[in-house]
């Protein structure tokens, strides 16, 4: 027993002195391999990334310390031509009352600087954001008759800087532009409007900087998607000429041109199709009995009152011009038309009161005279002059033979006074009392007055709605 407890600590001696003869072997080589890496020794066949063995600042790299970035390229030289490209990313708003539009864009410069050329073995382009564009030069463009821009911020600035090894500079930025728009109303709503936007240097002239679309016509690209909801977008366009002021000289200016159509369908529904119904329900009267007047009256103020309506509210959301537009003439010439209904029936009311108003005079007149005249038989010219219509010349002869007593058993004494006017009032020619009839016949017959209104109104409004539309589409 003794014999296996001393072979057993022998073995634990061994293995605890194996222990420590590999512990200080480790040791060893890692004191080894940080002497070497200290003296630049490598440890591995990897190749070293040189961005990150040493660092290289981009001061250093386009060497902007060494020039003065506040001269332009070829200072004293030639003028620096500067490409312009510009992608519409969208055309946000339309304003009539404020004649203006604001626009989303990618403004793209393209120039070439020889002071930031740099040396490159691939002649790959470096790419930055915009806290380079403070330290270098870069074109002073801003938009003309503009009212409000800014450049977008949202996650950082939105400006990109691309530097090609030869010098040639792209300059990005994403620009929302509110700028006037000198709008012409005069056809509103069936018009078409050409807006600009305008783009020029500040304070190059153009023997300083040339500025020019890189591309031409293909320098304006456009989203397929954009739409308005009052405008159908025609057209896209570029041009470009010199302006001109008298203080500091000729200047190179960009225009992006583009014309919008304005979608019809909108007012048809709100402003044409309601004066119409309008118009029609003012002729309703025309069907109304004239002696119905809280029915005609209340009509035709309702109808004047929401002509007005109407007509403040489409002058409330356009600009307050001088010249009259083509919806002012639709919307005021129904209102001539509904006001002349109301007009209508005031004269019908009226020659109505008037005609009563006679006859009633003449019918006391005629009550006087029936009283003095003994009998009608043998009177001469016994026509009559049928103001009223009610009675023919055979119920005038007929009273020959007839004394007053027949007269009064047979008929009313409103007929016999009726029939006494007429024949009392018969003493001018024949000839004579027909062309007065004729004269006054549709003024006196407030019958007629309607009737013919009835046809006129209406006839008269299709006229004009045809000759409108003619000309304005």
């Amino acid at each position: 027993m003794l014999l296996y407890v001393r072979c057993l600590l022998l073995l634990l001696c061994l293995v605890l002195v194996g222990e420590c003869k590999k512990h200080k072997s480790r040791k060893k080589r890692w004191s080894a391999s940080a002497e070497a890496h200290k003296l630049g020794t490598p440890l591995s066949k990897k190749v070293v990334d040189g961005t990150k063995a040493r660092k290289v600042k981009t001061g250093h790299l386009l060497h902007i310390d060494e020039h003065d970035f506040t001269m332009r390229p070829a200072f004293a030289g030639p003028a620096v031509p500067v490409g312009v490209d510009v992608q519409v990313e969208s055309l946000d708003s339309i304003s009539e009352v404020d004649m203006d539009f604001t626009m989303t864009l990618y403004l793209r410069h393209y120039w070439k600087d020889e002071r930031l050329a740099f040396p490159s073995a691939t002649n790959k382009s470096m790419t930055f954001d915009g806290r380079l564009v403070k330290k270098i030069w870069v074109p002073d463009v801003f938009f003309v008759h503009s009212k409000r821009s800014f450049i977008h911020d949202t996650t950082t600035d939105n400006i990109m800087l691309r530097v090609y090894p030869d010098g040639h500079v792209l300059y990005s930025l994403r620009v929302t532009v509110t700028a006037a728009c000198n709008m012409d109303f005069s056809r509103f709503p069936l018009d078409s409007q050409t807006c600009t936007l305008e783009l020029e240097s500040y304070a190059y002239t153009d023997e300083d900087l040339m500025l020019y679309w890189k591309s031409g016509d293909e320098s304006l690209s456009t989203d397929e998607r954009i739409s308005l909801s009052q405008f159908l977008i025609q057209k896209f366009h570029t041009t470009s000429r010199l302006a001109f002021y008298s203080s500091t000289g000729w200047y190179n200016r960009l225009y992006i041109n583009f014309t919008l159509r304005r979608h019809i369908f909108f007012f048809l529904l709100q402003t044409y199709f309601p004066a119409t119904l309008m118009v029609m329900l003012s002729w309703v009267s025309f069907w109304i009995d004239r002696r119905a007047v809280p029915a005609r009256v209340s009509l035709g103020i309702t109808t004047v009152l929401t002509m007005s309506t109407i007509i403040t509210g489409v002058n409330a959301s356009m600009p307050r011009v001088s010249y009259i537009k083509a919806v002012d003439i639709y919307l005021w010439v129904s209102f001539v038309f509904v006001f002349l209904s109301v007009l209508e029936y005031a004269a019908v009311n009226y020659l109505t009161t008037v005609r009563d108003s006679r006859d009633r005079k003449l019918r006391e007149k005629a009550r006087d005279q029936f009283q003095t005249i003994p009998c009608t038989c043998g009177m001469p010219h016994t026509r009559t002059m049928r103001l009223d219509g009610a009675y023919s010349e055979a119920d005038a002869n007929s009273l020959a033979g007839y004394t007053i007593a027949s007269m009064a058993a047979g008929n009313s004494l409103e007929k016999q006074e009726r029939m006494v006017v007429h024949l009392s009032l018969d003493n001018k020619p024949t000839g004579v009392k027909k062309k007065g009839l004729r004269r006054f016949r549709i003024i006196h017959n407030t019958h007629a007055i309607d009737t013919y209104s009835r046809m006129i109104f209406p006839g008269a409004y299709i006229l004009f709605n045809l000759i409108y539309w003619c000309v304005y589409c």
